[in-house]
């Protein structure tokens, strides 16, 4: 049974159109104009139990609007959102009980406190025992490598550390679904990769189902199978990680070593030149033109070196989204 349920899931904003000046200020006070703005364009997917499921898409996409109506904090216009069996707008307590929200651009915890007070009060408006929050606590703590932190004011903590300190306070209750947006923003590359594992870790042993934002494609790679992709609203591609490269990707990565230098050689004539480092070249060239591509490159260049990769999965997506085309990239 899937956990998280969106059917053509959409969300319009009617915004007021003002002209610039005083004359559009008056004439904005009497006689308002509005124009609709359609953040999400009836999207649909499901998300069974226990799954890492990437929602990928540029600035202004519309992920954070889809999470927000996930998780109850706006109403959808038009469509069915359902998570673990309930309608995320009612916000019923048994509901709140089992997700969790992390922004990485939005702290819950109290600026000018420890840590570990945020976390008491977190735990109280859960119900947790004393006892039960400890332990939970130590848990979590001990998982992201916390020691001595959580007595500390959070102002004094790193970037980092803070991020971590949100995340147990985000799982003290131990929910069952993760809607993280942008958990590892601004992150140090060793912070990321403490959160990542933590995050790994945390799904093997609660079973938690996690929708995942973010512009870190190392994030997405490390802990996702299956993403999402929306552009403008509306959702383009829902399937594995591996299936963008083959649906959206007509080019392979031919990287060559050359012998000598050469001069007077026109490399763009094999294929598109991404990159030029000496006698080391890389070309994107078409599938349907690989192999014939190959034959030229090994019968009228010297070369040392000649290997054939799927181009880096960031790289496709960063096209993809830079050409706005959704059948395949040229």
């Amino acid at each position: 049974m899937p956990v998280i349920v969106a059917e053509s899931l959409s969300k319009t904003y009617q915004v007021a159109n003002k002209a610039p000046g005083f004359r559009g200020t008056v004439r904005h006070f009497f006689k308002r104009q509005y124009r609709n703005i359609e953040a999400v364009k009836q999207i649909s997917f499901r998300i069974a139990g226990g799954e890492i499921v990437g929602f990928l898409g540029p600035n202004g996409a519309g992920k954070t609007t889809a999470l927000k109506m996930l998780t109850g904090l706006i109403h959808p216009t038009a469509g069915r959102a359902e998570v673990v069996g309930h309608t995320p707008a009612r916000r019923e307590s048994n509901f709140l009980q089992q997700i969790t929200l992390v922004m990485g651009q939005k702290q819950q915890l109290i600026w000018d406190l420890p840590a570990m007070d945020s976390l008491r009060i977190n735990a109280a408006v859960y119900n947790l025992p004393d006892k039960e929050a400890c332990q939970r606590i130590d848990e979590l703590a001990g998982l992201l490598e916390l020691d001595e932190k959580l007595t500390q004011p959070v102002r004094k903590l790193s970037l980092g550390e803070r991020m971590k300190c949100e995340l147990v306070a985000a799982l003290l209750h131990h929910p069952k679904v993760l809607f993280l947006d942008e958990p590892t923003l601004g992150l140090d590359i060793n912070a990321q990769t403490a959160v990542r594992q933590f995050l790994r870790r945390y799904n093997a042993e609660h079973g938690a189902t996690i929708l995942l934002t973010s512009h870190y494609m190392a994030d997405i790679t490390a802990l996702c199978e299956r993403v999402v992709l929306i552009h403008e609203g509306g959702l383009i591609y829902d399937g594995s990680l591996d299936g963008i490269v083959e649906r959206f990707a007509p080019f392979r990565e031919v990287k060559i070593e050359l012998a000598e230098d050469l001069d007077g050689v026109d490399l763009k004539s094999f294929g598109e030149v991404e990159s030029q480092d000496g006698r080391v070249v890389r070309l994107l060239v078409r599938r349907d033109r690989l192999t014939g591509t190959i034959e030229s490159l090994l019968g009228q260049l010297p070369l040392r070196d000649l290997t054939v990769t799927d181009p880096p999965i960031e790289q496709v997506i960063g096209r993809l989204f830079e050409q706005g085309r959704f059948d395949e990239i040229d």
